[in-house]
């Protein structure tokens, strides 16, 4: 799960169908698949609004 969620930030676009099989072989199923993907992708959507507003610096 952790390396798709990194793979997901770092190359959303290299993404495959062996990439989604290797979360069903490890017991996640369709639903499991679409909640860890929605929750990676707000919080990497969320960290860069607050970059690019410069919360924090």
């Amino acid at each position: 799960m952790l390396d798709y969620a990194a793979k997901l930030t770092r190359h959303a676009y290299r993404i495959t169908s062996e990439d989604l099989d290797r979360l069903r072989q490890a017991g996640f199923d369709d639903r499991g698949i679409l909640q860890i993907n929605l929750i990676a992708s707000w919080f990497n959507y969320i960290n860069r609004v607050a970059d690019g507003l410069g919360v924090g610096k």
